[in-house]
């Protein structure tokens, strides 16, 4: 079953390379969607595919790269729509 959900990491997640290492780990589990900074601070990240990836990727957006410390997390799931071609960075 694929799903979608989007998630809000805040801390020390920007200027840590946080957007790079998600965008590497949905190419390995073959999640699409994208990330990106958020002007607060915070980084938020959208993924769809299929429902055990996309459950890998918010756990691990939940510690974040070694680099990172995440403080404060927010996931809200919703409706797949498989509008994504893969996975991007967005600026």
């Amino acid at each position: 079953m694929n799903i979608r959900s989007t998630v809000v990491v805040r801390g020390r997640v920007q200027g840590v390379a946080f957007r790079h290492h998600t965008s590497r780990m949905a190419a390995r589990h073959g999640v699409t969607g994208w990330v990106m900074n958020q002007p607060d601070g915070s980084v938020k990240a959208c993924f769809e595919g299929e429902e055990s990836a996309v459950r890998a990727m918010v756990e691990w957006c939940r510690r974040g790269p070694d680099s990172a410390q995440v403080d404060e997390f927010d996931e809200q799931p919703g409706e797949f729509t498989g509008e994504f071609a893969g996975f991007g960075i967005r600026y």
